[in-house]
């Protein structure tokens, strides 16, 4: 996930859905609406990119959106890190990652991806191969495989502190690297955890991720000694701050729901049922609602929450995967097949004011 207080950096045939996004309502995907219902331009628009999306991170910098993708168990032959036009929706370069295995073709896949916008690289998870992997922007060339990161799931860039944090679920560990020398800096071990989603205050520096093994937020501050572990909901597996970074959001896997969480007194205030097997939750800033993708109900909740409510529901394609909030919209990656010769789609959802 993106820092909810950085600035904003951070889908054949292109086929524009109109929906109708009543408040407390789940949006019908239809081609056509009545001139009472439809808004002056589609709510989402759909595009095709490829298979196996896994994520997405939009570059300010560059006004492109990254999105990462990869097919099949090891060895996976077949992933690619893909540049998208954010408002067309069209495919504007692939690049595939380095081979690692001559014999079987296997490749250092991609799944987890972030933007580094001041040194203009992205970063992304090598879930497979136990890395991380800087990639240049501007040319799309690998710099570098950084090494021992356990099952590597999502990445994050703090910009302003120069650093870089990968959450390692196979051995519960957090790892921050330098984006600068591209060394690591530091790696902290909360044993018996599984750390997934990454959230950043970006203020201070203080990192925030989801433990789905043990139902709980690890909170690392700069300069801390040991981390701080505060409860969440049922399976979190992503998380994001409010704008103010003093509440925390949580998508929980396995309850269905999402948990508001009081960072100062480290307790869930409120719990949001949104749909079956949320999977990945993005803040957006301007209102303060919270977006949750239903991967098992392929819904998008727009969550108030002050109102602790599900306010608009939005039909996406079929095992929605992610999130990502830029510019009045928010990007959502599936893993449906639906599109032209049974690609993957990003979809384009026009946010409220």
């Amino acid at each position: 996930m993106t820092s909810p207080t950085r600035s904003l950096r951070r889908t054949g045939t292109c086929a524009a859905i109109a929906v109708v996004l009543a408040a407390g309502s789940t949006a019908a995907l239809t081609g056509t609406a009545s001139a009472q219902t439809r808004p002056a331009a589609p709510a989402v628009t759909t595009a095709p990119v490829t298979n196996g999306l896994y994520q997405s991170s939009y570059s300010e910098r560059n006004h492109v959106l990254w999105t990462t993708s990869s097919v099949g168990r090891p060895p996976v032959t077949n992933s690619a890190l893909t540049k998208v036009d954010p408002l067309t929706l069209k495919v504007k370069a692939t690049y595939a990652p380095p081979v690692t295995d001559a014999a079987t073709g296997a490749v250092e896949a991609v799944y987890g991806v972030a933007v580094d916008d001041e040194h203009n690289t992205v970063w992304t998870t090598n879930t497979r191969n136990n890395s991380v992997a800087v990639y240049s922007q501007r040319t799309g060339e690998h710099l570098a495989t950084l090494p021992n990161v356990t099952h590597a799931r999502e990445i994050l860039v703090d910009e302003r502190h120069d650093t870089v944090w990968a959450s390692g679920f196979g051995d519960g560990t957090l790892v921050a690297f330098d984006s600068r020398t591209l060394k690591e800096k530091k790696r902290v071990t909360v044993e018996g955890s599984g750390p997934t989603g990454l959230a950043l205050d970006e203020k201070s520096g203080t990192v925030y991720a989801a433990d789905l093994t043990n139902d709980q937020i690890i909170q690392v501050t700069t300069g801390s000694a040991a981390p701080r572990l505060i409860p969440a909901g049922d399976g979190p597996i992503s998380v994001s701050l409010s704008k103010n970074g003093r509440t925390a959001y949580t998508a929980n896997q396995t309850g269905g729901d999402v948990s508001v969480v009081d960072l100062r007194k480290g307790l869930v205030t409120k719990s949001v049922a949104t749909g079956a097997g949320p999977l990945s939750v993005a803040t957006d800033t301007r209102t303060g609602n919270v977006l949750v993708v239903n991967r098992t109900d392929a819904t998008v909740s727009v969550v108030s929450p002050r109102k602790g409510a599900v306010v608009e529901t939005v039909a996406v394609g079929a095992n929605p995967n992610h999130v990502e909030i830029a510019g009045g919209s928010a990007y959502v990656v599936d893993k449906s097949g639906a599109g032209a010769d049974g690609k993957d789609q990003v979809h384009r959802i026009r946010l409220a004011r």
